[in-house]
């Protein structure tokens, strides 16, 4: 039988566990924190927050692989009403329709932007400088990156499509993304995975193959290997509970710098008290802003769409995640650039940052899946098929 050891409980190692499990492998996780989950953790009421906004795509490999073992569980359905309350900031006011430059760059057909182009510099062309802009800061919701029109055009293009697709890719798991991670746990569990947590590992075993799934800096520690590197994301994050009020937004998207503010118990009023609504939003900054400089863009958008929020609040938090938001493709790179999956001696990473294709979690998805394919020896990686990406 194989054995496997699996470092890092959230979402990318329990995906790695379960697939190691279900091919037949005695696999151990170790969690360095009390509980598993990782970003995927969701905090115990009443305000049942994730770190950060955080939404479920349907378009990739993940929710079928899912799905197939129930483990996503019943998702909030989002009322037709809410969805008409979709606000955009544009040119400083709200708006319930995007500029009709930005949509020149979503019509069907467009060809397949350029890798080694930034973003802005291959809209423009298209939409116009001002469509462009328009375009890169929408595309924030899912690059959480301060400069989105830097970024290769490629890489900014497939999210924005993914972003704007209808019906939505984006779907809530009800009571947050800590309960497809019990049931993922639960899964291990009765495959015979051994999971231990409060278990920081310091140096790797050397008698079974080792998939490390932590964020980037954490594998770049662990295995002193300094070019475990990608550029990725620096974000303001505010969550706020206020008193319910009628005809506040759903979701208000500034389309004038990136930035996302969302009311997460439109669709599942299990996230807060009754009476209360609970708001996350993201704000991406840059390397020189502070986290004062993000949460003050955050309460404009809050003004805007949450109108006398201030006297409304019952519950607030910020913070600043650094680093914690995925990888990001600068111009002339794509996710076959990234940190390889295979470091050599039997030693695999997975996460979010590394050599895989896909859209947020689907990275850390796939990035499992090769892992643990090449750790069992299946060099025809038969668990994934990357030809597509």
């Amino acid at each position: 039988m194989h054995r496997i050891t699996v470092i890092g409980g959230g979402f990318a190692g329990l995906t790695a566990a379960i697939t190691a499990a279900e091919a037949g492998a005695k696999v151990t996780v170790y969690e360095a924190h009390h509980t598993l989950g990782g970003r995927a953790r969701t905090a115990e009421g009443p305000y049942r927050t994730n770190e950060g906004p955080h939404a479920l795509y349907n378009g990739g490999p993940h929710w079928a692989w899912l799905r197939q073992r129930d483990l996503i569980g019943p998702l909030a359905p989002l009322p037709p009403l809410e969805a008409a309350r979709l606000r955009l900031r544009y040119r400083g006011v709200l708006r319930r329709t995007p500029p009709f430059a930005l949509l020149k760059l979503l019509r069907p057909g467009l060809a397949q932007a350029p890798v080694d182009v930034d973003f802005l510099t291959w809209a423009t062309g298209i939409a116009g400088e001002e469509g462009a802009r328009a375009a890169a800061h929408y595309s924030a919701v899912a690059l959480f990156h301060h400069d989105p029109g830097a970024l290769s055009a490629a890489f900014v293009q497939e999210r924005l499509r993914r972003a704007t697709r209808l019906p939505p890719e984006a779907h809530y798991p009800r009571g947050g993304w800590g309960n497809v991670v019990e049931r993922m746990a639960t899964r291990a569990w009765n495959l015979g995975v051994r999971m231990e947590t409060l278990a920081r590992v310091d140096t790797l075993p050397t008698d079974t193959p080792v998939v490390v799934a932590t964020s980037l800096d954490a594998a770049r520690r662990l295995l002193k290997d300094d070019s475990l590197t990608w550029t990725s994301g620096r974000t303001a994050l505010i969550d706020l509970a206020v008193r319910t009020r009628r005809g506040d937004a759903f979701v208000v998207s500034d389309l004038d710098a990136p930035g996302w503010i969302e009311r997460f118990t439109a669709q599942d009023r299990t996230l807060a008290p009754a009476g209360e609504q609970l708001v996350q939003g993201q704000i991406p900054i840059g390397p020189r802003e502070t986290k004062a400089d993000g949460i003050a863009r955050a309460e404009q958008l809050l003004d805007l769409g949450f109108p006398g929020w201030r006297g409304r609040v019952t519950w607030r938090r910020e913070a600043v995640a650094n680093g914690r938001t995925g990888a990001v493709d600068l111009p002339g790179t794509s996710w076959r650039d990234r940190p390889a999956v295979d470091r050599g001696d039997g030693v695999y990473l997975a996460g979010d940052q590394v050599a895989a294709p896909g859209v947020l979690s689907e990275v850390s998805f796939n990035s499992a899946l090769t892992a643990v394919s090449l750790a069992l020896g299946h060099q025809g990686r038969q668990a994934l098929d990357l030809k597509h990406a």
